[in-house]
Order: C-alpha cells, then sequence, then structure tokens
C-alpha cells in the first residue's frame, strides 16, 4: 500500500526491506508496517510537514476510492483535499506539527472521494518524529452513515409533522418514540408523559376514560390491528373533538415484533354531519307520528341534541291570533336540574331567540358569558341563568315556511364551539322541517276550517232555505197558471220568477244530494247496470238541445259493458257530462261519446271542442263551488256544483273522474268504473 515497505520502527520515516519468510535459525523477520496498518479496520493516512501523503492503508482506498498511486507523493489538496469548518486542513497540519500534542486531537472533517462528493469523517490526528522528520498520523472513522442517519431521521420528523393526521409509535417495551405535531396539538404533553395522562382526555364513543393499555397503539403492541375505532378527545380549551383511529404492530425482517404505530384522524364535523343525516330521518318520524307540533317537539328536540352532543334545546312557535312568541317544548338530556331555564316568553329584539325573532337570521354565541350585546336587565338575567347551569355557546335558527317566519329554534352547549357555520347549515335543515310541517299543519286547519264552514253553509242551505223556497216555488207555480187575462209585462215579471225560483231549487238540491252522499247517509244500490244503455239514453235525451246549439254528437259504445252500481245515479253523471260538453261548445263543432273497456272496468269519454280548461285549474274544478277562470270571464252562468257531484257519484262506485285538454282546443272528461265492485 505504500511506495515502498517500511519497517514499524521508532522512525516511522526510515524503510527497510520487508521479509515475508523465517531466517535459517526459525526467527520471525521484522513486521511489514503496510500490512499491520492494511489490517487495521479504520482508514489511515500519513502526511508530512509540507502536506505530501506518504502512505495510506487499504481501508482509506475502499472509504474514498482512491488508488496508492494516486495518493501518495502527492498534496493533500490535490487528492484527499481534507476540510475542517469549510476551510482547507494544511495550515492546520502545520500547527498540529509544530505543537507536536501528546494526546491524539479528534476533529470532524469532510475529505473528498474520488469521484468528487464529501465524505464526512472524524480524524484523530497524532504526530510521530523520527529521523526524517515529523510525520501527521490520521485515522479516519466514517461518520457519513451517521450524518445520513441524522438527516432521515430530520426528513422524518419534518415528514410526521407535516400530516394533518396524528401518528404515535411505541417501540417493542411500551416507550413512546413517536409523537407528531398534530397529536401533541390535541395532547400538549411530552411523549414520556402520555401514558399517565391518557386517563384526562381521552375517551371512547361513550364517554369512558380510557387507560394506556386500552389504546389502540398499545392493542397493536400486543398482535391486534385495529381500524376504523373512533375516539374521543378533549382539546385544552375543552371541546370535545372526534378522531377516527387505526394502529398496526411494527414487524422487522426477522418476523419479531419491534414495536406498533397508530395514526387519528380529526373527524368531528364528519361525524356531526353523519348524525345530522340520521337526525333528519328521526324528526322526519317524529313529525310523521304527531298531530300537532307541541307533540313532536320533545322527541324532535331530542334528537336535535343527540345529534350535536349539546345538553338541551328549546323551540318557540309564533302564536297566529296573538302574533307573539311561545314556547312548544323543550328537551335536556343531562342530570342537572335545567326546568328553570325553560318556558320563558321571548321578548322581541332581546336575547338570543328575541334577537332571531326580530331579525329572521341565525345567531351564533360562542361564548355567552362574554357576548357584549347582550347588555339589557332580561338579557343579563338571561345570561346569569345559563351561567349558573353552565351553558356557554347558544345556537338560535329561525324556523320559515319560504319566507315567512314562523318560529326559533334555540340550541344550548356547556363546551366552546368553533363549528359556526357547519352547525348552522346543519340546524338550518333541522328548522326547515319543523317549519314545513308547521305551515302544512296549519294549511290543514285551514282546510278543516273551511270544510266545516262549507257543511254549515249546507246546513244552513237544507234547514233554513229549502222550506221557505219549496212555499215560494209552490205559490209561483199557482201564479204562473192563473196569469191568463194578466198584462203582458206582469206575465213576464211571473215566469222570470218562476225561472229563478227553479234554479235556485235545482242548486238547493244539488247541495243537499251532495252533501247526502258525501256524508254516506245515502246508500247505492248495487244492480247490474248496462252502460252502453244509459250513455244511449242520455245521448239521445239531449240531441234536441244539442241540434238547437249547432253542436253534432258522435258515439261509439261497445255493448255488453255492464258494472255494478245504481244506474240511476250514473245516468245523472253522464246527463251533467254531457250537459257541459254542449254548453260549452261553439257552434258547428261536435261532442264525441265513446264507451270501451279499459283496465279492467269500461271507461267512459267525453271530448268536446269548446273553451277547456287552464292545465292549473284541471283538478280544482271537481271541487265544491269552484268555477274554471275561463268559464266566470265568458259569463257562463252555473253554480260549481255538477262535477262535484260527479265525482262523489264516481268515488262511490270505486271509479275514478279525470279532466284532461283536448288538442287542439276543448276538454276531455274520462270515467273509469271498475267491473270488480271492491274499493281501487
Amino acid at each position: 500500500m505504500f511506495g515502498s515497505d517500511k519497517v514499524l520502527s521508532g522512525d516511522p520515516a526510515r524503510a527497510a526491506p520487508a521479509q515475508d519468510h523465517r531466517d535459517g535459525d526459525g526467527v520471525l523477520p521484522p513486521l511489514s508496517s503496510a500490512a499491520l496498518l492494511d489490517s487495521i479496520q479504520e482508514a489511515y493516512f500519513a502526511v508530512d510537514a509540507g502536506g505530501i501523503v506518504r502512505g495510506v492503508n487499504r481501508a482509506t482506498q475502499d472509504l474514498l476510492g482512491f488508488d496508492t498511486r494516486e495518493v501518495c507523493g502527492r498534496h493533500l489538496d490535490e487528492t484527499l483535499s481534507p476540510e475542517h469548518d469549510a476551510e482547507p486542513i494544511a495550515p492546520a497540519l502545520e500547527r498540529l506539527v509544530a505543537a507536536g500534542p501528546a494526546r491524539p486531537v479528534v476533529r470532524e472533517l469532510t475529505v473528498r472521494h474520488r469521484d468528487g462528493h464529501r465524505v464526512t469523517v472524524r480524524a484523530s490526528l497524532s504526530v510521530a518524529r523520527g529521523a526524517a522528520g515529523a510525520v501527521a498520523c490520521v485515522f479516519l472513522t466514517d461518520l457519513s452513515a451517521e450524518v445520513t442517519a441524522d438527516r432521515d431521521a430530520g426528513f422524518l420528523t419534518a415528514l410526521l409533522d407535516s400530516l394533518s393526521v396524528g401518528v404515535i409509535a411505541v417501540d417493542g417495551d411500551g416507550r413512546v418514540i413517536v409523537v407528531n405535531r398534530a397529536l401533541r396539538q390535541v395532547q400538549h404533553r411530552p411523549p414520556s408523559d402520555v401514558p399517565r395522562s391518557i386517563p384526562d382526555y381521552l375517551y371512547d364513543t361513550s364517554m369512558r376514560p380510557l387507560t394506556w393499555e386500552q389504546t389502540p397503539v398499545m392493542r397493536a403492541l400486543r398482535g391486534e390491528h385495529v381500524d376504523g375505532l373512533d375516539l374521543m378527545a378533549r382539546a385544552p380549551d375543552d371541546r370535545l373533538l372526534t378522531f377516527a383511529s387505526a394502529a398496526q404492530p411494527i414487524i422487522g425482517r426477522d418476523g419479531r415484533r419491534l414495536g406498533a404505530v397508530a395514526v387519528a384522524h380529526e373527524v368531528t364535523a364528519m361525524r356531526r354531519a353523519e348524525r345530522f343525516g340520521a337526525c333528519r330521518k328521526e324528526v322526519e318520524q317524529a313529525l310523521g307520528a304527531s298531530s300537532s307540533i307541541a307533540e313532536a317537539a320533545p322527541a324532535v328536540l331530542s334528537a336535535v341534541t343527540a345529534a350535536l352532543g349539546w345538553p338541551c334545546a328549546e323551540l318557540f312557535i309564533i302564536n297566529e291570533a296573538t302574533g307573539g312568541l311561545h314556547a312548544v317544548g323543550h328537551h335536556s338530556h343531562t342530570d342537572a336540574d335545567l326546568e328553570e331555564m325553560f318556558g320563558h316568553t321571548p321578548r322581541r329584539g332581546q336575547g338570543v331567540t328575541g334577537r332571531v325573532w326580530e331579525t329572521g337570521e341565525p345567531l351564533w354565541v360562542p361564548d355567552i358569558t362574554a357576548y357584549a350585546d347582550l347588555v339589557t336587565a332580561y338579557e343579563r338575567e338571561r345570561v346569569d341563568l345559563c351561567s349558573r347551569h353552565g351553558i356557554r355557546t347558544a345556537l338560535a335558527i329561525p324556523v320559515r315556511d319560504g319566507g315567512t317566519l314562523l318560529g326559533v329554534l334555540t340550541c344550548y352547549s356547556g363546551l366552546p364551539e368553533v363549528d359556526e357555520e357547519l352547525l348552522t347549515l346543519l340546524l338550518d335543515g333541522v328548522a326547515a322541517q319543523i317549519g314545513v310541517y308547521v305551515a302544512l299543519r296549519r294549511a290543514e286547519e285551514l282546510a278543516r276550517q273551511l270544510h266545516r264552514s262549507q257543511d254549515d253553509f249546507l246546513d244552513l242551505v237544507g234547514h233554513e232555505l229549502r222550506t221557505p223556497l219549496t212555499a215560494i216555488t209552490a205559490n209561483v207555480a199557482m201564479l204562473t197558471e192563473e196569469t191568463v187575462g194578466l198584462d203582458p209585462e206582469l206575465r213576464q215579471m211571473m215566469e222570470t220568477v218562476a225561472r229563478n225560483t227553479g234554479m235556485l231549487q235545482r242548486i238547493v238540491d244539488s247541495l243537499l244530494d251532495l252533501a247526502a252522499l258525501e256524508s254516506g247517509h245515502e246508500q247505492l244500490a248495487d244492480d247490474r247496470v248496462d252502460l252502453a244503455a244509459v250513455v244511449a239514453d242520455a245521448v239521445a235525451a239531449i240531441r234536441i238541445t244539442a241540434a238547437e246549439a249547432g253542436v253534432r254528437l258522435v258515439t261509439e259504445l261497445t255493448r255488453g259493458l255492464a258494472v255494478p252500481g245504481e244506474a240511476r245515479r250514473i245516468r245523472q253523471v253522464v246527463d251533467d257530462l254531457l250537459s257541459n260538453a254542449v254548453k260549452y261548445s261553439p257552434a258547428g263543432t261536435e261532442v264525441s261519446v265513446g264507451l270501451r273497456v279499459a283496465d279492467h272496468g269500461a271507461e267512459l269519454s267525453i271530448a268536446d271542442h269548446g273553451i277547456g280548461t287552464p292545465a292549473g285549474e284541471q283538478d280544482q274544478v271537481f271541487e265544491r263551488f269552484y268555477r274554471a277562470s275561463n268559464v266566470r270571464h265568458h259569463g257562463v252562468p252555473g253554480s260549481g256544483l255538477g262535477l262535484s257531484l260527479a265525482r262523489a257519484i264516481v268515488r262511490l262506485h270505486h271509479g275514478t273522474i279525470t279532466l284532461a285538454g283536448n288538442e287542439p282546443v276543448g276538454t276531455v272528461v274520462c270515467v273509469h268504473l271498475p267491473f270488480d265492485p271492491s274499493p281501487r
């Protein structure tokens, strides 16, 4: 390895031929310095006071890649180019040789590899003096692996700290060796304190404290694979956070368990959204099973507080009669006595609920004790009450139906909250469900009131008008018979009275007939009705009227169709539909009457080319007293009872009646009567 073999002696600069065999007397030859140095695993080189390399061993060649011939006899700066603190080493070597320290001097250097990259080494430098002068002997320990390990460790630490998920790892003895930044922000404890402090802030989903041995990472250390486990953690600001965790053992190449690692991802917002998905279903069921909002309120508010994880909530509804806001229900799922918080009457524009009542906008109060706007005596009283019961956060949401404010939903939390946007959005969905329900119930109540009003009107007509009207009709008939010899003008007046009295009589009769049918007081016969015969007779009866109006009747009737029912009532329906078709048809058009088999029954269709019915009113014309807008505008007389009577009769025959437009103009009315008398 050296330019020439040297004998390791007191003068390292003086060489002697190396012998590699015993002499004749069996005495070992002097030990070769090159062989000795090549046996050392540490890299070594010798350099004189002028910086000329005098020798290197094989380990140096392995470390730096230089061949002996490329190094020996050349200056350090031309080959190894060692540096200390980014400065050339030659001046330091000169000072070292001059000082001649009794003990080796240790420095961290970088040395150039043959391919040009720098290698970090620890150098132990000592000085040997001989006849040829002083020689610096340098032993090198490769630090590249340590530097790489430190760099890799730094990179791994930076990588773990950049993750949004929390990471914790333990070694084979269960000692915590890694806690990344995301987890430290939740724990705020040094790794060594983590096992002891776990029960203070980590819980299962039922809020039972966990021990260190129950944590996912320790379960994984015992060989378990944990996946998708939800845990609750109390943050330093007392907020409760939900984490989805997973953990698994760390297995070495030899199959031994080296430790375990666990990750935790915060899913507080996601789990809340999932809970509110279930909450909306519960609210829907509670509303559907209740006859009033007051009855539904406890179950609705129970679902809301459970989804929020908040202790209590209260629902207020605006009274239609007084315009005031009053409580219709509340719920609390804590053991504390919160009853004194509920049932108060809000003041418009004051307090959390009252401000939402006034503005119609959601109100979020993250800390009710520090909310500067609550300054009136009433508001301070409410704040003090909330404080006594540990309430920190309040969120009030308007209950609406479209643009109409119907009430306020107010929820209370005992912990600080920060998810204003998410919670407002989630609660707004529930408030919308409540608003639709309240509006629907009010509409149903209004419809019931209208129906009762119509029933009352029918009773009035039946009992208060029928008797005097009957007397008027009889007397007018007798007077009309005595018109011989009367003045023509007087006779015309009598005929007008008789005609209008007859019209009133028919309206009264229709009203009472409809009331009897809808109330079930009149039972229909269950005969076998020949529909073709009934329709043919009705068409024959109206032909003269149609001819006088210039309307042609066209029929296409399937014979032999029979349905169970009452022929008189079915004829009443056909007469009314034919009368309408002829009445609203202009001269020169035709009315088509068809009867055929359809959908296990008989279908009667009557189509005209008259003024038709507006598309949005085709279902309404079957309601009592309703007349289509175009009919009213044309000034055509009528009571709006004919189609109502027709529908009532058809329904009692378990059939259906529909109205649709005819192309290009006109109306098509279809009546379907089943062959089977069972309800459709």
